[in-house]
């Protein structure tokens, strides 16, 4: 079934993994900490057992770098009944430190998409985790212009979206999202009645996983690249 986008007049552009890289850094992270640790458990196990710290932490951490190092710490103390060496602590928080001092790494064609479609739609930027890392990140992107609104949330569902569209004076009918998590930046806005575009990255994260039947029945494109953007709503009137 072909979509119709000529209604649109906003679109929101989710932030890890659809403008940058992310999530490539918290896997070589995830190396280096089972690294750290396998004196003490396979690497495979130690991996396990970091997720499902992480996901235990979530309501009390919330997502982003911050949170994923102290569940590293915890992790440590914990695989290691607290005999972990204050040098390996110190790694640990080092790891965190190299994350957060990361260059960030445009995906091919962002700047060409957003300065494109800027001309034509109002842009804004919808992105989940700690609000000073993502200021950091926007900020060195050089992307910052291109939209009339940001928006760090600290999850992002169905209510967190109707919240912002209802604050921004939005209707869900004109509004499109696009990212590269279904469960993040698809599901939620369809939901909702508003339209989404997913642009997968090469890496996801297990948490933003879903399982095929809940794309089921979803009315949504899939896209190669944010490229394809362009094709897509060329010549689509507001």
């Amino acid at each position: 079934m072909e979509i119709d986008y000529s209604n649109i007049k906003v679109i929101g552009f989710d932030a890890d993994d659809t403008l940058w890289v992310n999530e490539t850094y918290f896997r070589e992270a995830e190396e280096t900490f089972a690294q750290l640790l396998s004196p003490y458990e396979t690497m495979n196990k130690i991996d396990q057992e970091l997720f499902m710290m992480e996901m235990k932490n979530l309501p009390l951490y919330g997502y982003g770098i911050k949170g994923f190092v102290l569940s590293m710490v915890e992790m440590a103390l914990e695989l290691s009944n607290n005999q972990v060496s204050n040098q390996t602590i110190s790694k640990i928080l080092d790891i965190g430190k190299d994350m957060l001092n990361k260059q960030v790494e445009l995906l091919p064609g962002v700047e060409e998409v957003l300065k494109s479609l800027s001309k034509q739609y109002r842009l804004i930027l919808v992105t989940k985790g700690d609000l000073l890392d993502q200021e950091r990140k926007l900020e060195k992107s050089g992307l910052t212009n291109y939209f009339h609104h940001i928006e760090v949330v600290s999850d992002k569902q169905e209510s967190n979206y109707s919240k912002l569209l209802g604050h921004l004076d939005i209707d869900p009918s004109e509004f499109l999202m696009v990212g590269n998590s279904l469960k993040s930046d698809v599901l939620p806005l369809i939901n909702i009645k508003a339209k989404a575009v997913h642009v997968p990255f090469h890496t996801t994260w297990a948490h933003e996983e879903v399982h095929e039947s809940e794309t089921n029945g979803k009315s949504y494109l899939t896209i190669g690249s944010l490229l394809d953007l362009l094709p897509l709503l060329k010549n689509q009137t507001n």
